[in-house]
């Protein structure tokens, strides 16, 4: 998880639903960002998720998936979006 620690003057914090990235099982998560809407970090407020390291966006698993399903499902889901840019 990016660390929360950092404290920028104005940090904002939504709820958000967002799927597992391997199976799509939703989860409620608290989305941290500074005032020009930089990723921070997040926290997973549901039962049996966890957050997926990363620097860019709030990412979660379930908690039953292996490491090697939820690294080839980010790599499967980010390699698509950087061909299509």
């Amino acid at each position: 998880m990016t660390s929360m620690k950092k404290r920028p003057s104005a940090l904002h914090t939504k709820g958000e639903m967002h799927g597992c990235i391997v199976c799509g099982k939703l989860y409620q998560i608290y989305v941290v960002s500074d005032a020009n809407d930089k990723f921070l970090g997040c926290k997973v407020m549901s039962v049996g998720g966890g957050p997926i390291p990363n620097d860019d966006h709030p990412l979660t698993a379930w908690g039953k998936h292996f490491d090697q399903e939820i690294e080839a499902a980010v790599r499967r889901v980010y390699d698509k979006l950087e061909k299509d840019d």
